[in-house]
């Protein structure tokens, strides 16, 4: 069983689409976190949902909070998608799934695809919304926005 509404997220490190070390204690405690699991880089529904959370991107950090995009593409393939796109948050490459199972993301599409999962925490990391949904790409961007108002008004 993954994670749970009301659950802290688990320490994680990871390296970003530069190669930079990421290590979530360094924004657990200080913002709201919108950690969102696609399948692949370059495909049309992740596409579309990078390109989503690129256009509110200001919306979420008007709002004191960090959009990070994680799936098992490799950091070079984030630097190529991020550039593609004009990504401005943050892609971590997550290459041997360890933080997918961290989190606990179920596979989609009948277990052939990793999960599409978004999770919204309070700035302690306090996991406060999860939406898991695979066919609604687009969808995770007003649903993480609509709770990171929630917790910040």
């Amino acid at each position: 069983m993954g994670l749970q509404i009301g659950d802290k997220i688990p320490h994680f490190k990871a390296k970003d689409s530069n190669g930079n070390d990421f290590d979530s204690n360094n924004l657990i405690g200080i913002k709201p976190l919108v950690i969102y699991f696609y399948p692949k880089d370059n495909t049309p529904g992740c596409t579309a949902q990078a390109c989503g959370f690129r256009d509110q991107y200001v919306d979420f950090t008007d709002l004191g909070a960090e959009v990070i995009g994680i799936s098992s593409d490799t950091v070079d393939s984030h630097l190529g998608f991020s550039n593609r796109y004009k990504l401005p948050f943050i892609l971590l490459s997550d290459s041997t799934k360890k933080i997918r199972k961290l989190f606990g993301v179920p596979s989609g599409l009948l277990g052939m695809l990793p999960g599409r999962v978004t999770y919204v925490t309070d700035k302690n990391g306090i996991v406060i919304l999860i939406f898991d949904n695979s066919l609604l790409a687009t969808k995770h961007i007003s649903k993480a926005l609509t709770a990171i108002k929630k917790i910040v008004s």
